[in-house]
């Protein structure tokens, strides 16, 4: 099979995870180039927003040692997102649920969606970026066939609780399984009681991831919340085994289409 039918795959540490890039169908100069623009913004957002890094702008942002006019403008951005994302969760995504500022629970799935941008607009049409399993994938896995997306499930290593399929979708999904209890509550700067781990579905990821964080949080709450949404689904496996998803969350008997009034931002 010739480079030009491959496609092209690489995997990447950055922000303490691993990101991979699966792209199907040609293989050009112009795709190539994208990705190490994609990889070279991922390790950008690390240096920026890593609150592991002394040095970062995020972190010295929080110590007060420079203001927001010192950082870089991606800061700003990310800030403003997250100002957002507070205000249509009613306040169960925040940057700030702890002592320190910490915008992670948006910057990764922000991250990815912009990679996943630089790689479209060089022409790669059917691509999936997935950051430490948050994807954003968009296009077709092969000609005629859906992306089929399988969720780890958090009590079973090894086995997945769920597939998910589309065409053009954002996934995140949040828990504690891996890192233990890291999402907290709001309201109350104590660790999240929440499921087990719930999965968010929708049109760009950086909403989504911050939609899957907030849904983790908010616990028992999460579903109705969810499902009160235009534009996005959920998807989530209780403390004890069991599970629930929104009506419209994307199995593999139907494909997702995220609605055209969704909001993000």
């Amino acid at each position: 099979m010739s480079e030009h039918r491959r496609g092209l795959r690489h995997v990447e540490q950055a922000m303490g995870t691993v990101f991979s890039f699966d792209i199907r169908g040609a293989r050009t100069a112009s795709v190539e180039a994208a990705l190490g623009k994609a990889v070279a913004w991922l390790h950008h957002v690390d240096a920026v927003f890593s609150t592991y890094r002394p040095g970062s702008a995020i972190s010295r942002l929080g110590r007060g040692e420079i203001g927001l006019d010192d950082c870089p403008a991606e800061v700003r951005e990310v800030l403003d997102r997250c100002e957002r994302a507070e205000r249509a969760t009613s306040g169960w995504f925040s940057p700030t649920a702890g002592t320190t500022l910490d915008p992670s629970g948006l910057v990764k799935g922000w991250a990815v969606e912009r990679a996943w941008q630089l790689l479209r607009a060089a022409g790669a049409r059917d691509t999936c970026v997935n950051g430490g399993g948050d994807l954003r994938f968009g296009g077709e896995s092969a000609p005629g066939c859906p992306w089929r997306i399988g969720i780890a499930h958090p009590l079973r290593p090894g086995d997945l609780c769920t597939v998910v399929t589309g065409r053009d979708l954002a996934v995140a999904t949040s828990g504690s399984a891996e890192r233990g209890p890291h999402i907290l509550d709001p309201h109350t700067g104590a660790p999240a009681a929440g499921p087990a781990s719930v999965t968010v579905v929708g049109p760009d990821l950086s909403t989504t991831d911050a939609y899957a964080t907030a849904a983790f949080a908010m616990g028992a709450d999460a579903r109705a919340w969810l499902a009160g949404l235009d534009g996005y689904e959920g998807f989530a496996v209780l403390q004890d085994g069991r599970s629930w998803r929104t009506p419209g969350f994307p199995g593999p008997e139907f494909t997702f289409r995220p609605s055209a009034s969704a909001t993000s931002w």
